[in-house]
Formats: structure tokens, C-alpha cells, sequence
């Protein structure tokens, strides 16, 4: 089956977004990950194993503290709806790239993850 440039530049779009889409993953496991921390830190765990929340704690008060957590849980839960909204719209065009690569090369292409 003869391979055109068009078919090459939809393989080349589709490993691009596959990139994009594992990049997403791991920002947003980031992103999940720092909302988890601050909540940890609002209920008062032990912070002497964190020497840079007790640098901030030692620079600043209490309610700084919190202000500074509060906010930064505030724009991490934007940045997480932004990267949700992002990852969604990969996964449509990759399925879409999908549907045309395998239309046209049938099993001669592997286009799913192991």
C-alpha cells in the first residue's frame, strides 16, 4: 500500500499529540498531586520533614501561610481544568487521526499502546 505525504503528515501529527497527551498526564498527576500537598499541609501535619514550609513559616504568619496555600490550591485547580480541557480535545483528534489511519492501512498500522 503506497504510503502519500498527506498519510505521512497524519502519522506525524498523531505521534505529536501522543507526546502532547502523555505531557498532559504527568502535568496533570503534578497538578493532583499539589492540591493533595497544600490540603495536607492546611490540616497541620507534621512540618518538620518540609524544611521549606517551616523556612516560609519562620518568614511569614500564620494566615500568610494559609493565604499563600489557599491560592496556590486555587490556581493549580485552574491549571487543572485548563490541562483537563486540553487532554480532552488530543484525545478527540487523535481519534480522529485514528479512524482515518486505520481506514486506510487497516492492521498494517499499530497506533494503540502496549
Amino acid at each position: 500500500m503506497e504510503v502519500t505525504w498527506e498519510d505521512e503528515q497524519n502519522i506525524n501529527k498523531f505521534r505529536t499529540l501522543n507526546n502532547c497527551f502523555h505531557e498532559l498526564e504527568d502535568d496533570i498527576k503534578i497538578a493532583n498531586l499539589t492540591i493533595i500537598f497544600s490540603g495536607l499541609i492546611s490540616i497541620n501535619i507534621d512540618i518538620q520533614y518540609y524544611p521549606w514550609i517551616m523556612y516560609t513559616l519562620a518568614k511569614n504568619t500564620k494566615d500568610e501561610v494559609e493565604n499563600r496555600i489557599e491560592n496556590m490550591k486555587e490556581v493549580t485547580s485552574h491549571k487543572l481544568t485548563k490541562l483537563d480541557e486540553e487532554k480532552k480535545s488530543v484525545v478527540a483528534q487523535m481519534a480522529e487521526l485514528k479512524k482515518i489511519l486505520y481506514g486506510k492501512f487497516k492492521d498494517s498500522i499499530n497506533l494503540e499502546e502496549d
